[in-house]
């Protein structure tokens, strides 16, 4: 069963709401749990304004944390190790009294453990007592290693049979691991993030688990089918959450089954298998080959078509030369994909470019009482015709952007659908200062595709312009 722990009701009005509109959902898979504390040591559950809080959240499932390690109850607690067990079972048995499922987390289960192994063991045994369905054993701080945690787990079961699961932190770099030995070792429930998005270095990364438990471990995980949506919610995820999607995740980061080096994209053009430990498309991912200085002949042929692009093996040696010779001047296309596809288009035979620039200037002016704005001039041949246009921008990368779509946009009105999505710049020497190379990534989408272009010099209009340039080509091939 999947249960999505969606806060703690008590803590703010966020999470307050989110259970009110939780309420009027209808869930087809998970199952909606409030999570909270075990009540105050001064005190009971009747009069605990935390507990309450979980009553009204209206969840039919409730997780409650308490303390596993003396030093915690000690010194965060400042109470007796008596008293903590009692807070501890009365918490799960009041909840269980008034109709909920309860989930005990084992807080600094495995810290505990290692300072005083009964104590830990004789909290997990009063959560029982008090009805908890499954005991989870946290690693709170993220600081057990792997044999630690099987070790632990073993012992545990030795003396206490009753359901189990695992929380693991990622402050070792140890928490998917973590996870899939408590699965190997009969955890029922794992607990973690999508994308291991958390506190300190993060949760546990459940897209990860979830991959390794369906095509490593042989167990099922989700609803039949479901396995491919895996690249999708990740990404979504960090859409919503506002947070730049990390493409080197494992199985899901879009470098994750990318491939640049010359013997190794010689080997997948023969056998996708031979350096790649899934098939990507079991989560919804996909093989890419890029290009880089590393790259081989294999490379760009492997672009080319991917990219529709008729050139021989011979045709792309002068391309691979000329990648291998920007790269050394800063130009780095393995995130410029349509650069490359530009430069291959170039050697086709026959291909004849929709413009040719022939001049273009660009001045920034502070004008008093108008401020600081940029014009820019343009002088292309399209054709046969030569157009010279002006335009003001904002900033001279973006006057430059207006003065071309208005000279092309009569010749090619499928330009007014591109958009300049993203406009990255990077210093690659800044012991330069000023006079540092500059290289610039550009990001273009239209209402289907999206496409990314480099320049590099120590121009940053120079750069602009051929990442700009690039851009629009790319965008009239594809777009024609």
């Amino acid at each position: 069963m999947a249960f999505i722990e969606g806060g703690w009701p008590g803590s703010n009005p966020k999470d307050v709401e989110f259970f009110e509109r939780a309420r009027d959902m209808q869930w087809k898979h998970a199952t909606v749990a409030a999570f909270g504390s075990t009540c105050r040591v001064k005190g009971g559950p009747e009069d605990d304004a935390n507990i309450k809080a979980l009553l009204d959240s209206h969840t039919s499932v409730c997780t409650i944390f308490g303390k596993t390690s003396t030093l915690h109850v000690r010194e965060v607690l400042q109470t007796t190790h008596e008293d903590n067990l009692r807070i501890i079972e009365d918490s799960v048995a009041y909840l269980k009294a008034n109709g909920k499922r309860v989930i005990y987390d084992a807080e600094h289960f495995f810290d505990g453990y290692k300072l005083d192994a009964a104590y830990a063991l004789e909290t997990l045994r009063a959560a029982i007592r008090g009805g908890a369905e499954t005991v989870v054993l946290c690693d709170t701080n993220g600081g057990t290693l792997p044999w630690e945690l099987e070790r632990i787990i073993r012992e545990f079961k030795a003396q206490i049979t009753h359901p189990f699961g695992a929380h693991t932190h990622n402050d070792s770099e140890c928490a998917v691991v973590n996870s899939l030995i408590a699965v190997r070792e009969g955890a029922i429930q794992v607990q973690g993030t999508i994308n291991g998005v958390g506190e300190r270095c993060g949760n546990a990364n459940l897209i990860s688990i979830i991959a390794d438990l369906e095509l490593k471990m042989s167990h099922p995980c989700l609803p039949a089918g479901n396995l491919t949506q895996l690249y999708d919610l990740s990404h979504f995820v960090a859409e919503v959450a506002n947070l730049t999607p990390d493409e080197h995740l494992p199985f899901v980061g879009k470098s994750a089954f990318a491939h640049k080096g010359g013997v190794h994209v010689a080997a997948i053009r023969r056998s996708p298998q031979s350096y790649q430990h899934v098939e990507p498309e079991l989560i919804g991912n996909e093989m890419r080959v890029v290009v880089s200085d590393l790259s081989g002949r294999g490379n760009l042929l492997s672009k080319a078509e991917e990219h529709g692009v008729e050139v021989e093996g011979a045709e792309v040696v002068p391309v691979l030369n000329e990648i291998k010779e920007l790269e050394a001047r800063g130009f780095s296309f393995e995130a410029a994909e349509a650069s490359v596809a530009m430069m291959l288009k170039r050697q086709e035979h026959g291909y004849k470019p929709p413009f040719e620039l022939i001049d273009f200037a660009v001045n920034v002016e502070h004008r008093q009482g108008r401020g600081v704005f940029a014009e820019a001039t343009v002088k292309v041949r399209v054709q046969g015709e030569i157009l010279h246009t002006a335009a003001e921008g904002n900033g001279p990368v973006n006057a430059l952007d207006i003065a071309l779509r208005k000279a092309l946009s009569g010749y090619y009105p499928q330009i007014n659908h591109f958009a300049l999505s993203d406009y990255k710049v990077r210093i690659l020497d800044s012991d330069h200062g000023t006079e540092a190379i500059t290289r610039v990534l550009i990001d273009t989408r239209n209402t289907t595709s999206r496409w990314s272009t480099v320049g590099a010099g120590t121009n940053i209009i120079e750069a602009s312009w051929r990442a700009l340039a690039d851009s629009v080509e790319y965008g009239l091939m594809v777009a024609h």
